[in-house]
């Protein structure tokens, strides 16, 4: 990409200000959605829909996760194409941030999915790009460290819907205008300050690998064959389906163990989660990038995040049921954090980088067409604890994917 080539010597690592100003960028990407998906779509579904909310928000998630997956893919792919990524992030936060600040004004179902749709699409038009960015501008000796501040990424967009659900702030539409100013205050600093230094080194390697030269970078962590892209993608799409369930209907599981928690306390806890998850993602992260073992972090975090979800399946309080979810968050979120930037390890190709990470993106919104489905046939007959147990054993797998993986 013309952003980071421009220099024939690249220095072996990337400046610190681009890393942080970039996982600022990607935090804000966080803010872009997880309020509104989590906290304040879910209160308008219950106000304006009353019992048929749970019906509305399974169709938003699954209409809105076909919108991802396409512009995903097309945006990734366009700035594939044109060579540059600012440009599409720059216009994808901006018309996003419109769409979101009209959502609310839509009362008809039919056209509530339409509008979910389209600002889907424009969110992707900034998150496709800004992930392949990272791919043009970080070399491998980084990708933990940046693996571990992309943790912030939660966190932030916890805190954001912590901070705008506060008693008195604000009403239902003025929050969204809200939350699309802090995603700009939070994107746009990288595209203007973030100025990141060339590193062609990453667009030679990548040329090597595709004619199938040895050039005696290949990890062995993740050979380069298709296995190990298979598994990664598998193992992120189990882990990302009960991510998804909790996205969704916290809330509500929450209240069906005590109908008087509120949504900014739901809000807390999400944010206590990513707080804490920021240092241990920090510190999986460093020391997988010192110790070269990159994917360890990731298979000991999907075990982990299977016995926060078997801890849920059995609870029957709000206490029982918060340490579970707890555990559950953190290591979902360490897995996660670390597992987008790790990505980039197998998915080498420069010229296409924006389309493959937007395939490999699916795993982000694939979970959101297969999620509601399992929610619509299980809940009602099951309750929550049978779908959990469902999901403890989806990360049981994911798990044991990545433990059993060949290394080269």
């Amino acid at each position: 990409m013309q952003d980071c080539q421009a220099e024939t010597v690249p220095p072996p690592m990337q400046a610190r200000r681009y890393l942080l100003l970039y996982a600022l960028a990607v935090a804000g990407g966080s803010a872009a959605y997880a309020p509104f998906l989590t906290l304040f779509l879910p209160l308008r579904a219950s106000v304006v829909w009353g019992d048929e909310a749970i019906v509305v928000l399974s169709y938003a998630a699954f209409v809105g996760a076909i919108a991802a997956s396409l512009s995903n893919i097309a945006f990734g792919w366009l700035s594939d194409i044109t060579r540059t990524r600012q440009p599409w992030i720059f216009a994808g936060t901006i018309l996003s941030g419109l769409l979101l600040t009209g959502l609310f004004r839509i009362e008809s179902v039919g056209l509530f999915l339409v509008a979910i749709a389209a600002w889907q699409i424009a969110l992707n038009m900034m998150l496709g790009p800004l992930m392949a960015w990272a791919g043009d501008c970080v070399p491998d000796g980084q990708k933990g460290t940046l693996g571990g501040l992309m943790a912030i990424s939660p966190a932030a967009g916890a805190l954001v819907g912590m901070l705008l659900t506060l008693p008195g702030l604000a009403d239902a539409e003025t929050r969204l205008v809200l939350n699309a100013l802090v995603v700009a205050a939070m994107v746009l600093p990288v595209l203007v300050f973030g100025r990141p230094r060339p590193m062609p080194h990453l667009v030679e390697a990548t040329i090597d690998r595709e004619r199938g030269t040895p050039n005696g970078n290949d990890d062995p962590a993740f050979p380069r064959r298709s296995e190990p892209v298979v598994r990664m993608w598998l193992a992120r799409l189990l882990v990302q389906i009960a991510e998804a369930a909790l996205f969704a209907f916290l809330l509500l599981w929450l209240r069906s163990l005590d109908p008087a928690v509120s949504d900014n306390r739901a809000a807390r806890l999400i944010t206590l989660i990513a707080v804490v998850c920021i240092p241990l993602a920090l510190l999986a992260g460093r020391w997988s990038d010192r110790a070269r073992r990159p994917r360890l972090p990731l298979t000991l975090a999907a075990g982990g995040a299977s016995l926060g979800l078997a801890f849920m399946a059995f609870s029957q309080d709000l206490q029982t049921g918060t340490v579970g979810y707890i555990l559950f968050g953190l290591m979902a979120g360490v897995f996660l954090a670390l597992h987008s930037s790790q990505t980039l390890r197998v998915l080498p190709r420069t010229r296409t980088r924006g389309r493959d990470l937007g395939i490999f993106n699916l795993t982000n919104t694939v979970p959101s067409l297969i999620m509601p489905w399992l929610v619509l046939l299980l809940i009602p007959l099951f309750g929550f604890s049978a779908f959990f147990a469902l999901l403890a054993g989806l990360a049981a797998l994911a798990c044991l994917l990545l433990a059993t993986m060949r290394e080269s």
